[in-house]
């Protein structure tokens, strides 16, 4: 396996190549068109989008040991990185869906 060498920034040592003045100096406008424009930029949050935003807080992860049959952990690895991630996903939405049941 190839190992990965990890560079950290030091703002004294590198320097931005980013016109910050430029940037500054672009209307909303120019922004909303710049975004528009882009294919891979997701899209402008609005107050719409604020309106229903749901801040959810950080809950940290305790470390187990489980069990799981084979086929259903090599799925989960097969989707790539972060597969854990996934797992603790899914887990929470059939939790929450077992919550919501349990108040209805």
């Amino acid at each position: 396996m190839k190992k990965q060498r990890t560079v950290k920034y030091d703002p004294k040592k590198h320097r931005s190549r980013t016109d910050w003045d430029r940037v500054r100096k672009l209307t909303d406008e120019e922004i909303a068109a710049a975004v528009a424009s882009d294919p891979d930029a997701p899209p402008l949050l609005d107050a719409e989008w604020f309106k229903n935003a749901r801040l959810v807080q950080y809950v940290s992860k305790v470390p187990v040991s489980i069990r799981l049959d084979e086929d259903v952990l090599r799925w989960f690895k097969r989707q790539g990185p972060r597969y854990q991630s996934r797992m603790n996903a899914v887990l929470r939405a059939f939790v929450e869906a077992h919550r919501k049941k349990a108040r209805d």
